[in-house]
């Protein structure tokens, strides 16, 4: 299957390239953006490229996908959502997205989010249709939980101590989403 491009009223969805290597080093080298992610801030564009070349591996190995997000008007990279891995036999996905700050609070993140899901739930993805697209934060990002909110997510609990990034360990909050329980908005 060929990489699917999906739009939204202000938003192109593709397949990251090379050429993205400075934006994407722009979006992962800002402390505010990496403040919840596995991560640390990126000092150098070779960390971006990197990255592309990781993200576009889980695709080619059907593992899960990534999508620029650009704006329709200037093809702008602005920030990138996926499913971090899915899995097909399960029916399920785990999600993960972000954006650069100056466009926070603007809605174009719950728009992208809004968009992989109803491909994922409508079975337009390589891994087929999924019936559970999980999101987790770390307690205190509240920005990400009001945005899986948004889009239909529920709070499931605490899963203590479940992740370990940046020397310590950090609780997760499990957000999940239903099919049958997801109403496009």
């Amino acid at each position: 299957m060929s990489f699917p491009v999906l739009e939204t009223n202000r938003l192109k969805l593709d397949k990251l390239s090379i050429e993205d290597s400075s934006s994407l080093f722009e979006l992962f080298s800002n402390n505010s953006v990496v403040k919840y992610y596995d991560l640390e801030a990126f000092t150098e564009v070779s960390q971006a490229s990197n990255l592309i070349e990781f993200f576009n591996s889980r695709f080619e190995e059907n593992s899960g996908i990534r999508w620029a997000i650009r704006l329709k008007e200037t093809n702008q990279l602005i920030g990138t959502c996926g499913f971090n891995t899915w899995s097909p036999k399960m029916k399920n996905a785990a999600l993960g997205y972000d954006l650069l700050p100056k466009y926070w609070g603007m809605g174009f993140t719950t728009e992208a989010v809004h968009r992989i899901v109803k491909a994922a739930f409508l079975g337009e993805l390589s891994c087929g249709e999924l019936n559970r697209i999980q999101g987790d934060t770390v307690p205190g990002n509240l920005a990400s939980e009001s945005l899986l909110l948004k889009v239909g997510f529920k709070e499931e609990g605490i899963r203590r101590q479940s992740g370990y990034w940046k020397n310590q360990f950090h609780d997760l909050k499990c957000f999940g989403l239903i099919k049958s329980e997801y109403i496009e908005i």
